[in-house]
């Protein structure tokens, strides 16, 4: 699944255009990498996200096209 559509679904990110212009602002890494929007990602992977002065970091558990809300934070988990 490419990286901006695993942002969107995992509602990591609210919109795909606005993880479009993280990942090329290079603010998305994959396993300590900058990655681009059509980078693959698979389960296992890390990512960490940068928000300003805010880092979030994930480890990518479930790959969905869609999901409802609720299910959403079962496609990641948090890593210290």
């Amino acid at each position: 699944m490419r990286l901006d559509k695993f942002l969107k679904v995992s509602r990591l990110i609210k919109r795909r255009t606005v993880a479009n212009e993280a990942c090329d602002a290079g603010r998305v890494m994959v396993n300590g990498r900058p990655a681009k929007a059509s980078t693959t990602v698979k389960v296992g992977d890390e990512i960490e996200i940068q928000f300003g002065n805010k880092s979030v970091k994930v480890r990518v558990l479930e790959l969905l096209d869609t999901t409802k809300k609720e299910l959403a934070k079962d496609l990641f988990e948090y890593i210290a």
